[in-house]
């Protein structure tokens, strides 16, 4: 079955895939969306927390399976027509940036996709400001 993710830096040495982190089982999480539009809707929403704009890329569902699995990730199949929204939190401290520099971690794979979403860039909006944001950027799609 074919599927959508994100990547950040997408075709390039420094390519990142979009990742959520359980905050139960602590391990991190590629979500693969059914619908592009779905997937590309999650993204504007992403952008709108000001994280990097993410390119959305068709794949093989088992092509992600085995990335996840090869890296200690699981996965999750979002449904077409769902209304998936982004953590209001995200993680401190990133194995990817956007500049291309890795953490010590990363640095002795630079092939493969680093598993953590970047930060989130401080904002002065407050919660309902984004919402409002995020509700404009839905009215668009």
């Amino acid at each position: 079955m074919r599927v959508y993710v994100l990547l950040f830096n997408a075709r390039t040495e420094n390519e990142g895939i979009h990742t959520l982190k359980d905050m139960n089982s602590q391990r991190n999480k590629v979500l693969m969306f059914e619908s592009e539009e779905d997937a590309t809707r999650y993204g504007g929403m992403l952008e709108a927390q000001d994280f990097p704009n993410p390119t959305v890329e068709e794949i093989d569902d088992e092509e992600v399976k085995e990335f996840c699995r090869s890296s200690g990730c699981d996965w999750e199949l979002v449904p077409k027509g769902s209304l998936a929204l982004p953590p209001e939190a995200n993680v401190e401290q990133t194995d990817w940036d956007e500049e291309g520099s890795q953490s010590p971690e990363s640095a002795e794979s630079p092939e493969s996709p680093q598993n953590e979403t970047p930060e989130r860039e401080k904002t002065d909006m407050s919660p309902e400001e984004l919402e409002q944001a995020r509700r404009r950027l839905e009215g668009l799609l």
